[in-house]
């Protein structure tokens, strides 16, 4: 299922193997538009180095309790062009301007997390 001009379903399954439930496809939804939204504005592909995880995935890899990935709403990602911070900066920038929704950002040696939550939060 294509969720966006550049987004698919697949792309946000769990490393395991499990889709994202039905019940969640709303969540995967607002994070894809937003990634578009970054993916548009950045002119190139945005990578998915892990999306949607089923709760067990998630304790498996240390993901913390109250995750966001179990809820399909978070991605951590990666931009071929720009180092984790160039691309956390580009976000904060696309947050600050309205064009992304307001979320968790997280910037982490390898990679950027991202998530519609819906409320700041920083790390």
């Amino acid at each position: 299922m294509q969720l966006t001009e550049n987004f698919n379903i697949h792309e946000f399954a769990c490393k395991d193997g499990t889709e994202v439930p039905w019940n969640l496809l709303d969540n995967v939804r607002r994070l894809a538009k937003n990634l578009q939204v970054l993916r548009n504005h950045l002119g190139e592909p945005v990578r998915l180095n892990s999306g949607y995880r089923n709760p067990t995935y998630n304790a498996k890899v240390g993901g913390v309790e109250d995750s966001r990935h179990p809820k399909a709403d978070a991605a951590d990602i990666t931009v071929r062009s720009k180092t984790p911070k160039e691309l956390h900066e580009i976000i904060e920038q696309l947050i600050e301007n309205g064009e992304m929704e307001e979320g968790g950002l997280g910037l982490y040696p390898g990679f950027v997390h991202y998530d519609t939550r819906g409320t700041r939060a920083r790390w």
